[in-house]
């Protein structure tokens, strides 16, 4: 989708390589490669932007996804991955319920391009972005066939952080950052196409077990290994919650 927002990747990423281009180490960069990096960059500018626009967790991951998705479907050739990026944080805010206004967005990427800049004036090259986010979070929505809700893991991480900290002695629990480590690493997954290749509960267990083990943390051996317990025990609570 051409249009105004390629100045804004421009601005940030300089001039794009041709296919099988050198990187910095002098090598020959495949297609997928410089593609992965590309989605990279975009997904961490979608989770700056995020943040100072003052979105939740789940309204990021949300956009991440929508963000991964479209591009699981189109060549990203075919596209600004800057302003499907926009368009995506957009649409997340809409799907999660935590409204962003397009001027607020269109603003933050400005300045996340233009450090220091002055925000944008409302004339017709304000506009013109505005449009082409818009038009593209229609194109989204077709793309994805308007299947734009997800199920994420951090209920699960969450879940799943409580009954192992019941199973640890509370000193060493206090004394190692396993809990904040596990988020880090849950953000992380949602740079690549993790996030929507394996099942949120997978997703949650791993980033928790990669975490424990970082910190040497030992749990309690017994019949059955703790992330076992740890699913049966959240099924169960589905279970009530279903009920009720």
């Amino acid at each position: 989708m051409e249009g105004p927002s390629s100045r804004l990747s421009e601005a940030r990423d300089g001039a794009v390589q041709p296919a099988g281009g050198r990187d910095a180490s002098g090598e020959v960069e495949s297609d997928s490669s410089r593609d992965v990096k590309t989605h990279f960059r975009v997904c961490r500018f979608i989770m700056e932007t995020g943040v100072k626009l003052g979105m939740r967790s789940v309204p990021v991951a949300t956009a991440c996804v929508l963000y991964h998705r479209f591009f699981e479907r189109v060549n990203i050739s075919s596209y600004e991955p800057y302003l499907v990026a926009m368009s995506c944080v957009y649409l997340a805010g809409k799907v999660e319920e935590q409204h962003i206004r397009t001027r607020d967005i269109i603003n933050v990427s400005h300045r996340y391009f233009n450090s220091g800049s002055a925000p944008l004036e409302c004339d017709k090259e304000f506009w013109d972005l505005r449009d082409s986010v818009v038009q593209c979070e229609l194109l989204i929505l077709r793309q994805l066939n308007f299947h734009v809700s997800f199920e994420h893991p951090h209920k699960y991480l969450l879940h799943y952080l409580l009954s192992v900290k019941s199973l640890v002695n509370r000193h060493a629990w206090s004394r190692t950052p396993v809990a904040e480590t596990s988020w880090a690493l849950l953000r992380d997954c949602y740079h690549g196409a993790m996030c929507i290749r394996h099942a949120p509960q997978h997703i949650a267990i791993a980033t928790l077990y990669l975490a424990l083990n970082s910190y040497g943390v030992e749990l309690p051996v017994g019949e059955k290994e703790w992330w076992q317990i740890c699913n049966v025990l959240m099924w169960l609570w589905y279970c009530r919650v279903t009920v009720v």
